[in-house]
């Protein structure tokens, strides 16, 4: 299956990447199994994308958890919590 990725603010700045293709290997079916999976890219994605930090995640321009199912095709963009005021 192939996904799009998008990174936005400070999510993109640490990784260097703003958007890229991918094909995902078999078993990653969710948006958190990608954000897991890219962990694995090395210590740098790993601090970015780990569970330690507070990310939201959206699934073809929706907001949505983890356990969200991928569509091949589908675009997961990772970004920061945002405030307004």
């Amino acid at each position: 299956m192939q996904i799009e990725l998008r990174f936005f603010a400070s999510v993109r700045e640490a990784l260097n990447v703003a958007e890229e293709r991918v094909d995902v290997p078999a078993g990653i079916a969710t948006v958190g199994d990608v954000r897991q999976w890219l962990c694995g890219r090395g210590p740098v994605w790993a601090e970015t994308l780990g569970a330690q930090r507070a990310l939201r995640m959206a699934l073809d321009h929706t907001m949505v958890p983890a356990a969200t199912r991928l569509t091949d095709g589908c675009e997961v963009a990772f970004f920061p919590p945002v405030t307004g005021g």
